[in-house]
């Protein structure tokens, strides 16, 4: 009788525990997906990612200052008119890239770099025409690799938010390049012309 007892016991406790089991494995099935779903949602940035924003917020923080400082400094008015330009243009696409930076959680660069900090220097050093021809050869070299870097991307990128700010601001900077040829071309010939007025001789 005891025996039977036990056993009467033993048997729904058993099937509790089969019936408890479905459950529990549920619930750790839930805590897993749930953990996953977090994991997913708070993935940090690839490293190309954080590397791209990061160069492009660099170099458009160095165009606006050195196109500020062509404003003040350039002798040209093509020159102080495609400085004006930079200025605004790149602190428009600075400001989405800021905005797409805080959104991934990527902190971008509020000081110029080393690099950059030297080209200011050396610029802030000339005026005039010497100024003109300087400052727009840097910016025909600034934006023959910015246009090679963001078409790159435009291209490649498999991060939606990438290649969409690469794709979109893509066509102004070629617009830049493409700009800052014609105006380097022009400030460079007007040198040359000076350069020969000298020689020149004329009849008595």
């Amino acid at each position: 009788m005891l025996k039977k007892l036990q056993m009467g016991i033993i048997v729904p406790a058993v099937a509790l525990a089969c019936l408890a089991l479905p459950g529990a494995a549920a619930q750790a099935n839930g805590q897993q997906a749930d953990t996953a779903g977090r994991t997913t949602h708070s993935s940090t940035p690839s490293t190309s990612k954080r590397t791209f924003i990061r160069k492009a917020a660099e170099g458009g923080l160095a165009e606006v200052q050195l196109g500020e400082l062509a404003q003040q400094k350039a002798e040209s008015p093509e020159v102080k008119q495609f400085g004006e330009r930079m200025v605004t243009d790149h602190t428009k696409a600075n400001d989405q890239l800021k905005q797409m930076a805080e959104k991934e959680g990527i902190s971008v660069p509020e000081k110029l770099s080393a690099k950059d900090e030297a080209t200011k220097a050396r610029l802030e050093k000339l005026s005039g025409s010497e100024f003109d021809r300087a400052y727009m050869a840097t910016m025909v070299k600034d934006h023959t690799q910015d246009v090679t870097e963001f078409r790159t991307e435009a291209k490649t990128a498999t991060d939606p938010a990438v290649k969409n700010f690469a794709s979109e601001t893509l066509p102004t900077l070629e617009d830049h390049l493409k700009e800052a040829k014609s105006v380097h071309h022009q400030v460079a010939g007007t040198a040359a012309n000076h350069k020969a007025t000298p020689h020149t001789q004329t009849g008595s």
